[in-house]
């Protein structure tokens, strides 16, 4: 069972000193709790673009008075005269205060009315029933345990999910029916069986339709399309596009070439994202709130680092960008070295030359020996995955069901959002289930340091009119304008047969 959240900062609400409290809540982005004397009682629990903001508009005074002193009653809320404690915690963006907001609800109401408030629904995923005799596809929201291994996603939609489930069966001849069969040669079959597009396994005995080792053999392919996006069928057909090319046999290439782009169309159907449910992991790198300190410029110099892993977003870790060069300016020249030279940074040896002492011998000087001894400070590849081993530890077990479902639900509300509206950058493990770890410190450079700064534009006018005239002092004090020539191109003269003689 999770730990109750806690709020990172706690005050109580005075109405005589109200101004200065509200002084004291930083007008930043974050989620807040408004409590009332009894402690039982729920509370008024929401985010907020701008804390400071949100919270006067629902504890300022009264606009208006009647004859007796009381307030008058206004549509706008106001919590005023109900309030004696505020509780608050700072973010740094919108999808840590989602996170944070779900936290906290389920901790202040319960996990389903958690689920309720936020309006989370399990997405839509594309299964595949390996262990029933005779394995389909189809498009669900419904997650179990037993079945993870066996779901892909997940999808942003309904409609996508079942968008690229007809793609992919339109490439192979698994069946489409939804019943449990119950096979017997007479069995009339389906729509699908006279168009050749199923092995018709309801008719198992009769000589049309297939065995169930070729049955088993096609679902096979098709659970390895989903594993591999679509890289194991793309294989298979180029494979027999270049031996069809290598027999001179031009027209079964090309039939096989557009064969291969509607498998390409079909996996692009499903985003990176989709991967099989069980062992999907992605890295979430999000604006980090600034430190609480008075030397603090509210530009913090760092990432904020989440994780889902085990169907559980852990996070938010802090990482820091000290020593990963990021370019803070958008110049029109490129990124060579030539045109950056900042972005060449010295690599120190692994066991750097220590000066000989006065008897000849390296490494005897006391004060270099005690520098060697000295601990060295990690580097930004260090920190990283010290930050991913941190956010690890919190994943280790495996959550309910129901709380699975909500993870996701958040992963996929925030990653498929349109990409103007979407903040922060996503990295999903290589190949061999390893982080990119540099690519991962650069996204967090980007992140923390915000996009490049745009060039201001030259004024090639202005440069122009200084190129013509360039003002010399001459032996007499008196200025004159020189205009500077172009260069003249150097030509190679040609030379003749006579004078080659």
């Amino acid at each position: 069972m999770a730990a109750p959240f806690v709020f990172a900062h706690r005050a109580e609400f005075l109405p005589e000193s109200s101004d200065d409290l509200l002084r004291s809540i930083p007008a930043a982005p974050g989620i807040f709790a408004l409590r009332g004397a009894d402690p039982a009682a729920e509370p008024y629990l929401t985010r907020a673009a701008d804390l400071r903001r949100r919270l006067r508009r629902l504890l300022a005074p009264p606009e208006a008075l009647d004859e007796n002193g009381q307030p008058v009653p206004s549509k706008r809320l106001n919590l005023r005269a109900r309030i004696h404690w505020i509780e608050w915690t700072r973010t740094g963006s919108d999808f840590e205060s989602t996170l944070l907001l779900y936290r906290a609800a389920r901790s202040a109401f319960g996990p389903e009315d958690a689920r309720k408030r936020l309006r989370l629904h399990a997405p839509y995923v594309l299964r595949i029933t390996m262990s029933q005799p005779h394995p389909r596809v189809y498009s669900t929201n419904r997650l179990s345990k037993k079945s993870l291994h066996e779901s892909f996603g997940p999808f942003p939609s309904r409609a996508a999910a079942e968008r690229s489930c007809d793609a992919v069966l339109d490439l192979f001849l698994l069946r489409r029916c939804y019943e449990d069969l119950e096979p017997y040669p007479e069995h009339p079959g389906c729509v699908y069986g006279e168009m050749n597009k199923c092995m018709q396994p309801c008719k198992e005995g009769n000589p049309q339709a297939c065995t169930p080792e070729q049955y088993a053999r096609e679902a096979q392919r098709v659970f390895d399309f989903f594993l591999t996006r679509g890289q194991s069928l793309l294989d298979e057909v180029a494979a027999r596009r270049d031996a069809a090319s290598e027999a001179m046999d031009f027209e079964g290439a090309a039939a096989l070439h557009k064969q291969w782009e509607k498998v390409r169309a079909a996996a692009l159907l499903a985003d990176e994202l989709v991967r099989p449910i069980d062992q999907l992991r992605a890295l979430i790198l999000q604006e980090s709130a600034p430190l609480e300190e008075p030397e603090d410029d509210g530009r913090p110099e760092a990432a904020a680092v989440f994780l889902f892993e085990h169907g559980q977003l852990a996070g938010p870790e802090r990482l820091s960008t000290l020593g990963v060069r990021a370019v803070r300016e958008q110049t029109a020249v490129g990124s060579s070295l030539f045109a950056q030279p900042l972005m060449l940074a010295p690599v120190p040896l692994d066991e750097p030359l220590q000066p000989p002492t006065d008897s000849g011998v390296p490494g005897t000087n006391p004060r270099t020996r005690a520098s060697s001894e000295a601990p060295a400070a990690l580097t930004p590849e260090d920190r990283a995955r010290a930050a991913i081993d941190a956010l690890a530890m919190h994943t280790e077990s495996a959550p309910d069901m129901a709380e699975f479902c909500d993870h996701l639900s958040l992963l996929r509300r925030w990653y498929y959002r349109p990409e103007k509206q979407r903040a922060g950058e996503v990295f999903l493990p290589t190949l061999d289930s390893t982080w990119p770890i540099r690519r991962i410190l650069n996204g967090a450079a980007r992140v923390a340091l915000g996009p490049p700064a745009p060039v201001a534009p030259a004024d090639r006018e202005a440069a122009k009119a200084l190129k013509t005239k360039i003002i010399h002092a001459g032996r007499e004090g008196v200025e004159r304008e020189v205009p500077i020539l172009p260069k003249r191109p150097r030509t190679r003269k040609a030379v003749t047969p006579d004078e080659i003689l």
